[in-house]
């Protein structure tokens, strides 16, 4: 899931190859960076959930995932709309004949498809952190397992010499 919203976040491009705003932006491709953001943020919001629902989420080290996976959830939902909003502007932009509103809404879109991406970046390094918590953890797991681990039922206590005493 990291790596989808990383690699969406890379991938949907504004800009054309020489950093300017197309004369007449895609509006069905915007808004298919709406769409697909939106579903990157729906499947985060069912990893938060399902891992909420889970035991696991009461440790100290669940909590603390869980908080990132909040974090991932939240971050990502906002994605969307900026997208959304830059959609919009692309379909106003060939109707704006006004050089200081053709600026306006070109700058519109650049901040609201850039503020997208970076939504969808930041969600991407809360669930690589909720990731790394949760590798952390299981690393030392897995090396205090051995030293925790005994062979066989646990061995009685020594006795006391001199019996039972009252």
């Amino acid at each position: 899931m990291k790596d989808k919203l990383h690699d969406a976040a890379q991938r949907w491009e504004l800009l054309d190859e020489n950093g300017h705003v197309p004369a007449a932006p895609s509006y069905t491709a915007l808004l298919q960076h709406a769409t697909d953001a939106q579903d990157l943020s729906r499947e985060v919001l069912r990893l938060a959930d399902a891992f909420a629902r889970s035991p696991h989420h009461t440790t100290r080290t669940g909590r603390t995932v869980l908080k990132q996976l909040a974090t991932a959830a939240t971050i990502s939902s906002h994605a969307a709309p900026h997208f959304t909003e830059t959609a919009e502007a692309a379909l106003s932009l060939p109707r704006t004949t006004n050089p200081t509103d053709r600026h306006y809404l070109t700058n519109r879109m650049v901040i609201d498809h850039a503020s997208a991406r970076a939504f969808l970046r930041r969600a991407s390094e809360s669930l690589r952190d909720a990731g790394k918590e949760l590798d952390d953890h299981l690393g030392v797991q897995r090396f205090l397992a051995p030293l925790t681990r005994r062979e066989g039922p646990p061995e009685p206590p020594p006795s006391r010499p001199g019996g039972l005493h009252r």
